[in-house]
């Protein structure tokens, strides 16, 4: 059974690969084999400002953001293998507006992750 983000709130702080409408964001592409891709993640995201493992294991990677002003949201990526896709959610934990950012975030990670 594949594993599946939580929904997005209604309010548009919140970014997911599994959403639809705004909230909708594509999922990071795998070339190669996943597991070392998920690895390769997982080292990018712990070396990256601002950004705290939660929990990491062979399909799943927890984090936190923290935002120039304080603020933390929650950053989760989802390994599913079998269609060398990598989904990700990342979502503000308060405010209604978070002014793009967590989109912004998630496009930079995925520069960052597709640049070998």
């Amino acid at each position: 059974m594949p594993l599946v983000l939580p929904a997005c709130p209604a309010s548009p702080n919140c970014v997911s690969s599994q959403a639809t409408g705004s909230h909708y964001i594509e999922p990071f592409r795998i070339t190669g084999e996943p597991h070392d891709a998920f690895e390769r993640l997982r080292h990018l995201l712990s070396r990256r400002p601002k950004t705290t493992l939660i929990a990491a294991d062979d399909s799943t990677i927890r984090v936190e953001f923290r935002t120039a002003l304080g603020f933390v949201d929650d950053g989760l990526f989802l390994l599913d293998a079998e269609n060398s896709l990598i989904h990700v959610r990342s979502a503000a934990r308060l405010g209604y507006w978070d002014l793009g950012m967590n989109r912004r975030r998630m496009e930079e990670i995925r520069l960052s992750f597709e640049v070998k």
